[in-house]
């Protein structure tokens, strides 16, 4: 049987680097992330609905507004970044930022993005099937949940 979707989209501001990019992704610069979460269920609920979409906002936009929103994403090998932004958010308590499990790239995050959206809203018949990174307007990258 098909599952029943729906997608709510969210955003945010970040800094992040890719050590290891070839070109000037490797210097430290920001962008204005768009991420777009996609939820699915076998029946739709009792009003209609895969999800409210506020849930959605209030659950995962929340976690990304306290984790992610205005912080800098960091590979957690990047001893240099940490250091610096640790420092700034201790010296003048700015927000610490986001220590990543590997290279910040729009794949990366989608994949990471998806798995804590699920843990996140994954109950009670309900799935993160797929996330949509959103890097520029006219970059992005998905990761699908596998079946």
């Amino acid at each position: 049987m098909l599952n029943r979707q729906c997608t709510r989209l969210l955003e945010f501001d970040a800094a992040h680097r890719v050590m290891r990019h070839e070109s000037k992704c490797a210097t430290l610069h920001g962008h204005r992330y768009k991420v777009e979460v996609t939820c699915e269920a076998a029946e739709l609920d009792y009003v209609g609905r895969v999800v409210d979409f506020g849930m959605i906002k209030s659950t995962f936009g929340k976690w990304l507004d306290d984790n992610m929103d205005h912080t800098t994403i960091v590979n957690e090998a990047d001893n240099d970044l940490l250091t610096w932004t640790a420092n700034d958010h201790r010296e003048r308590g700015k927000r610490a930022p986001y220590v990543f499990p590997g290279e910040p790239t729009a794949e990366n995050l989608a994949k990471h993005l998806l798995e804590k959206a699920d843990d996140l809203l994954g109950k009670g018949g309900l799935r993160v099937c797929k996330v949509r990174v959103w890097e520029t307007p006219n970059c992005y990258a998905d990761y699908e949940a596998t079946p």
